[in-house]
C-alpha cells in the first residue's frame, strides 16, 4: 500500500465511519478498486484508521465525555424523581449513562469473542457488502417514515437493543451508525440524544479490539505485522481518517437533528445494487 492508496482509504474511513453508509463496506469496496486486497495488509491499516476515528470522536464530543467522566464518581444526590427518570435508584444521570454504555457493549462483546472468524471471512465477499447495504437502506427508510413517540431518555432495555444493532452491524455493508441510530428512532428515542449515544458507545469496543490487535502484533513482531505497509502509508491514512472523521462526526450530528438520514437510504440502495450487479457480471 503506497501513500496515495492510504490517503484515499483514510478518506473513505473518516467520512463513512459516522455517515450511515457503512465504513467497513466502503473500505472493502475501496480496497478492491485500489488493488489493496491482501487481508493481512488491510487488517493492520484498518486498525490504524479506526483508532483515528475514535480520536476524532473524543475531540468532537469532548464536552459530553468530560461531563461523563466528572460525574461518574460524583457523590449521589438524586431524588425520587431522578431515579424514576433515569432508571436506577441513587445513581445520577452521568452514572446511568455510563451503565447504558456498558449494557450496549454486551452484544458486540459476544460477537467479538464467539464469531470473530466468521465476521472476518465476510469482508472477502463484496456480495455480502452489497446485500448489507440494501438492508441499511431499508432500516434508514423504516426509521424515517415511522412516527413513534419521542422518549426523553434512553432506557436500559433500549440501550441493550441498540447494542444488538451495533453487534449485527459488524458485518461489512451494515452501517453501524445507521443501525444504532435507526434502531433508536424506531424505539422512540429523541434524535438529539441518539447521535451522541451512538458515537460514544462505539469507543470502548473499537479500543478493546485495537488492544487485542496490539497483543497479536506483539506476538508476531512489528515488522511481520506491517507486512508490506510502509510507516508513511500508516501515518497518512491515520491523519486523513482523523481529520475527515472530525468533519463527518459534526456533520452527522446536525443531519440526525434535522432528520435528513433518508437521503443516505437512497445512496446505500444505489451502491448496494451496483455492487451486487458488479459481482454477478464479473
Amino acid at each position: 500500500m503506497d501513500w496515495l492508496q492510504a490517503l484515499l482509504m483514510g478518506l473513505f474511513q473518516g467520512l463513512t465511519e459516522y455517515l450511515p453508509v457503512s465504513s467497513s463496506g466502503h473500505l472493502a469496496i475501496a480496497g478492491k478498486l485500489l488493488g489493496v486486497e491482501d487481508p493481512d495488509k488491510i487488517m493492520m491499516f484498518t486498525v490504524a484508521v479506526h483508532v483515528a476515528t475514535v480520536l476524532s470522536t473524543l475531540v468532537v464530543l469532548y464536552k459530553e465525555i468530560a461531563w461523563l467522566l466528572t460525574g461518574l464518581f460524583k457523590k449521589q444526590t438524586c431524588t425520587t424523581t431522578d431515579s424514576a427518570t433515569y432508571g436506577i435508584k441513587c445513581l445520577n444521570a452521568e452514572q446511568n449513562y455510563v451503565i447504558n454504555i456498558l449494557i450496549s457493549m454486551i452484544p458486540v462483546a459476544i460477537i467479538g469473542f464467539c464469531f470473530k472468524d466468521f465476521v472476518e471471512q465476510q469482508f472477502n465477499s463484496l456480495m455480502v457488502v452489497g446485500i448489507c447495504l440494501l438492508i441499511t437502506a431499508l432500516l434508514l427508510s423504516f426509521s424515517y417514515f415511522s412516527k413513534p413517540r419521542m422518549k426523553e431518555h434512553i432506557s436500559m432495555l433500549d440501550a441493550f437493543i441498540i447494542g444488538v444493532a451495533q453487534a449485527v452491524a459488524v458485518l461489512p455493508g451494515l452501517s453501524r451508525s445507521g443501525s444504532t441510530i435507526g434502531t433508536g428512532l424506531l424505539l422512540g428515542n429523541k434524535k438529539e440524544s441518539l447521535a451522541q449515544f451512538s458515537f460514544i458507545m462505539v469507543i470502548p469496543p473499537i479500543l478493546g479490539e485495537a488492544l487485542l490487535d496490539v497483543k497479536d502484533i506483539c506476538e508476531m513482531g512489528f515488522a511481520a505485522s506491517m507486512n508490506g505497509i510502509s510507516v508513511t502509508a500508516l501515518v497518512v491514512g491515520f491523519i486523513t481518517a482523523f481529520i475527515t472523521g472530525c468533519v463527518a462526526c459534526k456533520w452527522m450530528i446536525n443531519l440526525v437533528k434535522r432528520g435528513k438520514m433518508i437521503y443516505f437510504a437512497g445512496y446505500c440502495a444505489i451502491i448496494g445494487i451496483s455492487v451486487i450487479i458488479w459481482q454477478i457480471c464479473c
